[in-house]
Parts: structure tokens; sequence; C-alpha cells
């Protein structure tokens, strides 16, 4: 069937992507809240005497939560590298040259110069899925460790438990810089029309045919997309939200 309507709008996060997205957002904060509330710094500095806020000096719920909220992440994580290896959906992935070409983006934005030429998410987009995606695997392996370390007739050595627990404590500084970083970067202009896509999962088409470059030459290349004479973009079909 085909659809001659005018599209300002273009798909950038299917369904899944955006299920991924807030289902790792919310373990990640549930896990940050309540592990803070471990240490016990609530209580320490009356967190706890603030309305509704009781709740965070309690230990058993804290730990019971933090540990669905651990189940949460670990299944977000597995889905979401199964279905972009099944798919092979490989854009947000890291490439060679991404750390200098993050830095030629940044350095445009703040200096009103060219960006370089984009794909479907901008260099400095795919570092920091690195940086947190790196930061909730050293969440993930340490926390397990320290979940083992409870079960019945495992002993582990004192100095390894020293360290992992380190480590947790680094890897949850990590991502709470992480996540300040990759909410600061909306504070840039040219970030804002990014921000609906994680919600509707659409994005202005101008904004992608003018800096995600690559990516619109790419949609028009397949054929996902087609650009009649007056420059304005149709899809030729109605499309599978889960398959854009």
């Amino acid at each position: 069937m085909k659809n001659s309507q005018k599209q300002d709008k273009l798909l950038r996060q299917n369904f899944v992507n955006r299920f991924v997205h807030w289902t790792t957002a919310l373990s990640v904060m549930l896990l940050i809240v309540t592990g803070l509330g471990q240490l016990p710094l609530y209580t320490r500095y009356n967190v706890t005497k603030l309305p509704g806020a009781q709740w965070l000096g309690d230990y058993f719920i804290t730990i019971n939560l933090h540990y669905y909220a651990a189940f949460l992440l670990l299944f977000a994580v597995s889905f979401h590298i199964v279905y972009a290896l099944a798919r092979r959906e490989f854009d947000i992935f890291p490439r060679k040259g991404d750390m200098k070409e993050s830095y030629q983006i940044i350095k445009a934005m703040l200096t009103k110069g060219k960006e370089p030429a984009s794909d479907k998410y901008l260099a400095e987009q795919r570092v920091a899925y690195l940086f947190i995606g790196l930061s909730i695997l050293l969440l993930i392996i340490t926390g397990l460790i320290k979940t083992l370390k409870n079960v019945p007739g495992v002993d582990l050595p004192n100095s390894f438990l020293y360290w992992s627990t380190a480590l947790h404590n680094l890897g949850t500084g990590l991502i709470i810089f992480g996540v300040i970083g990759h909410l600061a970067a909306f504070l840039l202009k040219e970030n804002r029309p990014l921000l609906p896509g994680m919600f509707s999962g659409s994005i202005n088409r101008d904004y992608v045919k003018h800096r995600h470059s690559l990516w619109y030459a790419k949609l028009l290349r397949n054929g996902e997309i087609t650009e009649n004479s007056a420059g304005c973009d149709t899809i030729p079909s109605i499309s599978d939200n889960l398959n854009l």
C-alpha cells in the first residue's frame, strides 16, 4: 500500500530499542538508589526523615529492591545483546575514530562550526554507549560475585571479596557519572531534537537530513524512504515499527 503523504518524521528508535532503553534506565536508577541505601547514606545524612523516605533506611526493603533491579538489568542487557546479534544491528556499537570524531562534534557545537557527517548515531553517542556499557558490565560481574558469597557452601577469599566490592563501588561511581553526562548532553540545543525519539520513536526528518546525513542517505539507498522532486520524503509503504 502506497503512502504519498509527506513525512515530517522518521522512525529512529523502534519499540524494542525504547523498551531496552527505559528498562535499563529504570533498573539502573533503582540500583543506584537502593545501593546507596546499603552504605547506609540515607540514615547517616537524615534523608530518611524526609516525608515518604523512611523506607530508604530499611535494609530489607532496599536489599530486596536491589536484587529485583539487578534481575531486571540482567534481562535488559541479555535481551539487548541477543537482539542486536540476531538482527545484526550494530549502529550504536563503537567504531574506529569515534573519539576523534566526538571531539570534532563537540568542538563544532561549542564554536558553531560545521560538524562531520554522522550516521544514525553520533560518534559521541557511541562513545557514551561504550562507557556506560562497560560500567554496567563491571557492576554485573562484581554484583554476581557479591551475591555468590552469600550462597551456602561458597567460601571466597577475603582479598577477592574486598576487590570485588571496591570495583563494584567504582562501577557505581562510573555509572552515576555516565548518567549525568548522558542527561547533560541534552542541555546542548543541537541534541534536543533527538529526545523525542526515546519517547515516540520518531524525530524530525529535516533534522536527520541535516545532522545525520549518512543515515539519511542510507535510508534513501535502501528504499526505506524516497525523496521527490520537491525535496520532501515519502515512505513507500507502511513500515513495521520493529523493522525500521
